[in-house]
């Protein structure tokens, strides 16, 4: 088969996920549509929830596993939108619609990708394809919940819109609940002690906090003050102004070193909701980023979060489209990138996988 022809069946696939509302905890269409591509070529596969998942024909136990890994969910469309996000159609050599950069160009490449290596006896890693579910919300059923149901993984890429550029490091996350509190009183009343006013110092506390570790790769630790909450009427100063704080960590801190630390120097109460959102990452010398490296691709660390966070082998980050357009109005990918990140994926594999 073509790379053309390739193209060509991964862009019709792409046109059906786009054109099936698939919000998380609702894929089940799409996983269906998923399915349908492993008949048509007559793959084997199984499916736990929305999650559908492959082996290559010629697994082997006694080899090591790669995981290609992307997900069918997207995010509900803002008010933005002035197309119909579930209109997948072409203008200008764009394919417009929901979940098309984020990341179905990146699961329909990977697709592709291995059908291409499916049949293959010559390989030195067996090939795991996972189309997963509930990435967007890191819901129950996500990749982290399939992981003990799959073999044993090695090392994997994981299909986010990177410009077909590595990723090799992803900062994790931790989102915090922070309460600032005081005197509730009526308004009419003298109040030293005002839970708003009080609210004023912690802001800027939380606004010019530094960590003392940066990162190579991934710079600094980014800490934002993202809501914020109190009141219930007028004339009612109220007991507690309510805060939530995102946390995006860096390789030099694990989550429970930063939470740990803001529990010890915060200037008010905080709590984390969960620490299981870690930073990811592979050597810089390691063959899968040595053979992009051959290719001609860059490096670079990841500011946002992906399934990467559910894995704990080395896991590099890799896609077609570009994360800028990822939850935007009438997102987009341009149709060269998902033939561009076809070739580029099966010339990254032949040369890591022989």
């Amino acid at each position: 088969m073509t790379l053309k022809e390739r193209t060509d069946k991964a862009l019709y696939l792409l046109k059906q996920l786009i054109s099936i509302q698939s919000f998380s905890s609702e894929e089940d269409k799409t996983a269906d549509a998923i399915q349908e591509w492993f008949k048509e070529f007559d793959i084997p596969f199984e499916r736990i929830h929305n999650n559908v998942f492959a082996k290559n024909k010629h697994w082997d136990d006694a080899k090591p596993t790669l995981l290609l890994n992307s997900h069918h969910d997207t995010v509900k469309p803002n008010k933005a939108y002035t197309k119909d996000p579930f209109h997948p159609h072409i203008e200008n050599g764009k394919l417009y619609g929901l979940g098309s950069n984020d990341a179905g160009g990146c699961l329909v490449s990977l697709l592709a990708t291995f059908t291409h290596f499916y049949s293959r006896q010559d390989l030195n890693h067996n090939i795991l394809m996972v189309a997963s579910m509930e990435e967007e919300s890191a819901g129950e059923n996500s990749l982290r919940g399939l992981l003990p149901k799959l073999p044993k993984i090695d090392v994997a890429i994981v299909g986010e819109p990177t410009l077909m550029n590595l990723a090799i490091a992803e900062k994790g996350l931790i989102v915090f609940d922070a309460v600032v509190k005081g005197t509730p009183s009526h308004a009419a009343h003298p109040n030293d002690n005002n839970s708003i006013y009080n609210t004023i110092a912690v802001l800027d506390w939380f606004k010019n906090y530094r960590f003392n570790k940066t990162s190579e790769i991934l710079g600094d630790v980014k800490m934002t003050v993202t809501q914020i909450n109190a009141g219930s009427q007028h004339n009612v100063v109220p007991s507690q102004v309510d805060l939530v704080v995102d946390v995006r960590v860096n390789d030099a801190y694990t989550n429970r070193e930063i939470a740990d630390l803001l529990k010890a120097t915060a200037p008010c109460e905080i709590q984390e909701r969960g620490l299981k959102l870690n930073s990811s990452k592979i050597d810089k010398n390691h063959a899968l980023v040595r053979s992009g490296l051959a290719l001609g691709r860059k490096t670079y660390g990841s500011p946002t979060l992906s399934d990467q966070a559910a894995l704990s082998c080395q896991s590099l980050k890799l896609g077609p489209g570009d994360s800028t357009r990822s939850h935007s109005a009438d997102e987009f990918i341009y149709v060269h990138e998902i033939e561009e990140g076809i070739d580029l994926y099966i010339k990254l594999l032949e040369s890591f996988l022989n």
